[in-house]
């Protein structure tokens, strides 16, 4: 009877943290309360079970925590995008093994139980391979760009045809071997699936793998009896689906889309950036900002990049000292996973309250000065708006074309990740600045104040 109180503290203590992970001002204590539930969880749980041995599990405790604290303390926050990868990989990883576990160390499987087994083992194994397939995609170990070979979509849909006469037949027969197969081939079906996917959906994919990972977790929780897991599941992987979603809406594109068609424009190399822009140094640059009343940072992919979170706060610092307004524009799609943005922005001790998201400042760009992009590009391309024929056309973007002007901190001329030209930046009022993120918005800092 404590047990179970205890098990329903711990999942209120899940659904609090969560609903304050909703906001950047309570995500931290969110955090920490979810991960105290979780140890309340498995304290009880550890208490409560007949546990055979506890060396195997205090090795384990130990060997995960070791490995845990070392990340935490190593991992820079502009890799915390493949980290989550990693823990999603692991999570569904560690849900099939609890599963196939408790089917093998069964001799008489009810067929409710063989169903949930099989769920939680093909989910966990998609999720494991697809999740480090996302994570070396994010490294950089493995190509960005979307990897496959003709005919694939038949193979997969052969293949996934193949994972459910494989579940089916583990069900009815009971026995180890169509485990090891449905196994094998959903562990396939997460990298042939996950390949084809281009480096900046990622954001999308790890949303989903999420999700699959809270899917295989809940399974897993219904094959060994434990309503807690149960219910972290369920949270883990009715929250993924929603933020699938969000992404997805934000992107102007179907989920469909996203992971089974190729996504981009048709423009060459040799036609984009031919047209003239107005080139601009550190020194006309900083005296725009220095001069403004009002600037809207609109940060992107780049600036997580050149890990430039810390020079863009300190150029805001020296903007405010000389009173001028400055506030931050977060795309959804900014960066390589939801909320990216903000966690850089955190580390590096900027104000939640100078954050806004597009729908709570689009409309303040008509109103602003100056518009300062570091690294983005489809999220601030007219062309969402006024082109028809883009592939990106209805997709929300940030106004940033709709301040007095428009300066663009970028490595160079090249598309964004639709693979198409940016009207923005051959804009009159637009100053292209051409240079490293994180080496200009030091170099501006040193200049706006010596203006």
């Amino acid at each position: 009877m404590l047990s179970s109180v205890l098990y329903l503290v711990a999942a209120a203590m899940f659904i609090v943290g969560m609903k304050r992970l909703g906001s950047p001002a309570t995500a931290r204590s969110g955090n920490q309360l979810s991960a105290l539930g979780m140890f309340l969880a498995v304290v009880v749980t550890l208490l409560d079970s007949a546990v055979v041995t506890y060396t195997v599990i205090v090795a384990g405790i130990v060997a995960g925590g070791t490995v845990g604290a070392i990340l935490a303390k190593r991992v820079e926050m502009t890799a915390m995008p493949q980290l989550v990868a990693a823990f999603n990989g692991f999570g569904g990883g560690a849900s099939a093994l609890v599963a196939a576990a408790e089917f093998l160390g069964s001799s008489d499987v009810a067929v409710e139980t063989g169903v949930t087994v099989a769920l939680s083992t093909s989910i966990g194994a998609i999720t494991l391979t697809g999740s480090f397939i996302a994570f070396g995609k994010l490294q950089g170990i493995v190509a960005g760009r979307s990897v496959g070979f003709p005919g694939q979509l038949v193979f997969d849909a052969v293949l996934a045809s193949t994972i459910l006469a494989a579940a089916a037949w583990m069900v009815i027969d009971g026995g180890p071997g169509p485990l090891w197969i449905l196994a094998g081939l959903s562990a396939v079906l997460g990298i042939t699936r996950t390949l084809p996917i281009g480096g900046a959906d990622m954001p999308v994919v790890v949303a989903i793998l999420n999700s699959l990972s809270g899917l295989a977790a809940a399974s897993a929780g219904f094959v060994i009896g434990s309503n807690v897991l149960i219910i972290a599941g369920a949270l883990v992987g009715a929250s993924g689906l929603i933020l699938t979603a969000a992404m997805s809406k934000a992107m102007n594109r179907s989920l469909a889309n996203v992971l089974f068609a190729k996504f981009g424009g048709t423009a060459t190399s040799t036609e984009i950036g031919t047209r003239p822009v107005r080139r601009a140094t550190i020194d006309d640059v900083a005296v725009t900002l220095a001069y403004a009343d009002s600037v809207i940072v609109v940060p992107g992919y780049g600036l997580a990049v050149a890990q430039a979170q810390h020079a863009v706060r300190e150029l805001a610092d020296r903007l405010e000292e000389r009173g001028v307004s400055v506030r931050y524009a977060i795309h959804p799609v900014a960066g390589r996973m939801p909320g990216h943005m903000n966690v850089l922005l955190a580390e590096a001790d900027v104000s939640y309250d100078v954050l806004f998201d597009l729908d709570e400042i689009n409309d303040d760009f008509a109103r602003t000065d100056v518009s300062l992009v570091v690294g983005a590009n489809d999220v601030v391309n007219p062309s969402a708006r006024e082109d028809s024929e883009s592939p990106i056309y209805g997709m929300p973007i940030l106004n940033a074309d709709k301040t007095t002007t428009s300066i663009v901190i970028k490595r160079s001329l090249s598309p964004g990740f639709a693979g198409i030209d940016n009207p923005l930046f051959y804009e009159d009022s637009t100053l292209m600045l051409f240079a490293d993120a994180k080496d200009a918005l030091e170099d501006l800092s040193r200049a706006v104040r010596e203006v």
